[in-house]
């Protein structure tokens, strides 16, 4: 059980610092002032003033004298999770034992971090003499990086109330808060379900454009002269080939635009935070499908580079390196993005672009980069439908003023589509989306993806 904080006061100071008067004690003051005011006016109530001053500065005393009596009056611990979900609920539990003979009072106040803003955090439970009691409360962080928690307060009153006492225990707890983890149990089993494959996809076998190796064979008819193991041969006395298998484990790498365009604010997430969310799921989802899974950010240059495996740390590696991903308000260099992926992802991989285009013109300046790496690799684009300007350009409006901004919403969400084909025309796969439906689109787009066998 924890300790309640402790310091080079002397007890005479320390007891200063732990005793606080209720509001009662005030109310009783105000009221004892009022009557000894109205005593000049009715000096026949001047002795019960004072019987009745003495009697609250009795119980003063004895309400201070029960609280302070025992040194241990109270025990607490905050419990925290190892790690904290982004945007997701996540529990923290206060355990608290009373040594009191007496029931008690006690108001909470623990001191969460600055993320969460909030000024008037209280919980009020009644304890009965030694009883222990289990309490739970929730938090919801919006933002990744580490969350550093403050002192537990726990304010003791008895039932006379006039006087508190302050006991304070697990002072600067930190937690990291990761990308939404929790989301993983939600989506992983999509991947293993036929249902959410569009019907009529066809699975298609490709032959013989892998190079991974399966063993040495003998030669035969019809195989190919440029696959004959020479040293084996040698050795054999007989012509013998190196023979090939598809390569089953490919490579997936989510890359994730961290330039001013995703610090876009949506239901309380930025773009960055939704695209890092569905990183994470969908990595999830490669290694489960036995492919490679990698990821990393970029927008001057490219950071947090996790090389796409399939060992058993590999989610925790990639869970690490997006926790503290943060948007650094740059122009994201689409030709450096090209110079790393030429220079360090050397085989065809399936490349999830997160990213967002607000107009034709800022695709077309990119379009030279996004055509070369598609060249090499299977590209897909993934971006973001302006979820408020869809609901203006839904609504129904009356005013000329509306019709204005029904009419610019229009043009904003066509241009959204002509990125679209533009970027189709050119062989570029895409993803326009919602962001709360980022997750499972972008999982969808994979399983169809292996589906059709175009990787």
């Amino acid at each position: 059980m924890a300790e309640p904080n402790s310091n080079n006061n002397t007890p005479f100071k320390q007891f200063f610092k732990d005793l606080f008067l209720n509001n009662r004690c005030f109310y009783v003051m105000g009221g004892v002032s009022v009557l000894f005011v109205f005593s000049f006016i009715f000096p026949f109530i001047f002795e019960f003033v004072k019987l009745l001053l003495l009697a609250f500065i009795v119980l003063l005393i004895l309400d201070i004298l029960l609280l302070f009596k025992t040194k241990r009056g109270l025990e607490g611990t905050r419990f925290l999770p190892e790690k904290f979900s982004n945007s997701d609920a996540n529990p923290i539990i206060l355990k608290l034992k009373s040594n009191f003979n007496f029931d008690v009072s006690i108001d909470i106040i623990d001191e969460l971090p600055v993320q969460f803003q909030y000024r008037d955090f209280s919980i009020i439970q009644n304890l009965k003499p030694e009883e222990n009691k289990e309490l739970n409360y929730e938090v919801t962080p919006n933002e990744r990086g580490e969350y550093h928690f403050g002192t537990l307060h726990c304010y003791v009153t008895s039932k006379l109330g006039f006087a508190m006492r302050r006991f304070s225990f697990d002072a600067n707890q930190m937690v990291k808060t990761y990308p939404s983890f929790l989301q993983l149990k939600k989506f992983e089993l999509i991947s293993f379900n036929s249902s959410n494959l569009e019907f009529g996809i066809k699975k298609i076998r490709k032959i013989g454009n892998s190079f991974e190796f399966e063993q040495i064979k003998d030669y035969v008819q019809g195989d190919n002269i440029k696959d004959i193991n020479w040293k084996a041969t040698a050795k054999r006395n007989q012509l013998m080939v190196n023979q090939f298998q598809d390569e089953k484990s490919q490579q997936v790498y989510s890359i994730i635009d961290k330039g001013r365009v995703m610090k876009m604010p949506f239901e309380e997430l930025c773009l960055l935070d939704y695209a890092i969310n569905a990183s994470l799921v969908i990595s999830s989802v490669v290694l489960r499908k036995s492919d490679k899974a990698g990821i990393f950010s970029f927008s001057k240059k490219p950071e947090n580079f996790v090389v796409a495996e399939r060992r058993n740390s590999q989610m925790n590696l990639i869970l690490e390196s997006l926790y503290n991903v943060n948007t650094n308000y740059d122009e994201s260099d689409f030709g450096n993005l090209y110079s790393i992926v030429k220079r360090k992802i050397n085989h065809r991989s399936l490349l999830l672009l997160y990213t967002n285009f607000e107009s034709l013109d800022a695709v077309h300046r990119q379009m030279n980069y996004l055509r070369a790496i598609n060249k090499s690799h299977l590209l897909v684009v993934i971006f973001f439908k302006n979820t408020e300007l869809e609901h203006m350009r839904t609504s129904t409006v009356t005013s000329t003023q509306g019709i204005f901004d029904k009419t610019i919403a229009e043009k904003f969400s066509y241009d959204k589509r002509l990125i679209v084909a533009e970027l189709n025309k050119f062989g570029i796969q895409t993803i326009l989306t919602e962001p709360k439906n980022l997750t499972i689109n972008a999982i969808n787009k994979y399983l169809e993806i292996k589906a059709k066998g175009l990787l």
